[in-house]
């Protein structure tokens, strides 16, 4: 059975009111045709509950833009929309290519401060989210049986960071959701192609912006411990899980959270609104396996026009490779290994939604098992 529109249906029930499952859910190829968008590949995903999200092929199979019920939940930077060919690799040039978006991936060879790592020059957060996609596959269809039926939609490819003399890594992604549904998964993998052993550091730059976040809004953790970046980030640190008006002059603060897991591995994550709209509330939350992102960055940025939340679980903190080489701590791939990363993004619409995760996401962090 399916939930729309506050009812449940079968699939002979909705194709005997429509035409075709487009009128309520679908997945749409597009291309980008204006200014430095020009000529940008985007699948514009939506699912019949008022949940949108557009998938940016030529970004890494990124996502640059959601919303639900007509409410914005991804900041958008100034940059908007933009080719890769606009990247610039060196230092911060990233940012200048930078859209914001539900989400932009770091790595996979570097990410975090620009850095020198045994001669090599690294730019801020990595190529990934600059490389065009392959292989798209786009795929609407009906599964499961005539009871149990869903109607599920797709977007998948393949992105190759690669160099003659360097790295060969491919990531096959995986981006999926279903008619009625609020939330979509990622699933990724992640494979070593080449011959050599390689530094394999990844991050999810979730960002959340207004009117999600706002002065009445607060991010939900199952931390054990939550240790500030630096000094900037120590002044004021027992706020870190709550936000202000948008503030001139704001400096950027980072948190890094120690996370705790439910009984299954998982880490679950929040950004809860209850004031928004009159008491309606919305807030949004992430689910993801400790085993698989064993760090987690909160990017707290107040600023005016810069107004945005990045909820980041990755397998590296952001101090630059070198560092993590350094301490021992920087991950790699093998030649010929494979990492999977699987990740569930969901919308909570409702006070209901909303108490039920908190009450969760608190149950987890006052446990007295740690996982």
């Amino acid at each position: 059975m399916i939930t729309l529109f506050g009812k449940t249906v079968t699939k002979e029930e909705l194709l005997r009111s429509v035409g075709d499952v487009s009128q309520i859910a679908g997945v749409r190829p597009a291309e980008l045709t204006n200014g430095n968008e020009r000529g940008v590949r985007v699948v514009d995903v939506y699912t019949g509950s008022g949940f949108r999200f557009t998938v940016s092929a030529d970004r890494g199979l990124d996502i640059s833009n959601a919303s639900y019920r007509g409410i914005p939940l991804a900041w958008r930077s100034p940059v908007g929309d933009s080719s890769p060919a606009f990247y610039e690799s060196q230092g911060t040039g990233w940012l200048r290519n930078f859209p914001g978006g539900l989400f932009a991936t770091c790595g996979l060879t570097y990410l975090g401060a620009p850095t020198v790592d045994e001669g090599e020059a690294l730019g801020l957060h990595g190529r990934y989210s600059n490389i065009p996609a392959k292989n798209i596959c786009l795929k609407s269809k009906w599964n499961g049986d005539r009871y149990e039926m869903e109607y599920e939609m797709e977007v998948r490819g393949t992105v190759r960071q690669a160099a003659v003399f360097g790295e060969n890594l491919e990531l096959t992604r995986s981006i999926r959701t279903a008619l009625g549904e609020n939330r979509l998964s990622i699933h990724d993998r992640v494979e070593n192609l080449g011959f050599e052993t390689t530094p394999f550091m990844i991050l999810y730059h979730f960002n959340m912006g207004f009117p999600l976040l706002s002065e009445t809004s607060e991010l939900i953790s199952p931390a054990k411990t939550v240790t500030p970046r630096d000094a900037a980030a120590a002044e004021g640190k027992e706020n870190y899980g709550r936000f202000q008006s948008p503030t001139h002059g704001y400096q950027e603060k980072v948190y890094y959270h120690s996370m705790k897991t439910d009984a299954d591995g998982f880490v679950w994550v929040a950004l809860l609104n209850k004031a928004f709209n009159r008491g309606e509330g919305i807030g949004v939350y992430l689910k993801y396996r400790l085993d698989q992102l064993d760090k987690y960055v909160e990017w707290k940025m107040m600023g005016e026009g810069m107004y945005v939340l990045g909820m980041e679980p990755g397998n590296s903190l952001v101090e630059g490779r070198d560092r993590y080489r350094k301490d021992g701590t920087l991950k790699f791939l093998q030649p010929g290994e494979v990492k999977t990363i699987e990740i569930e993004f969901g919308v909570l619409e409702n006070q209901e939604k909303i108490q039920a995760m908190e009450e969760k996401i608190l149950a987890i962090r006052n446990a007295h098992s740690l996982h």
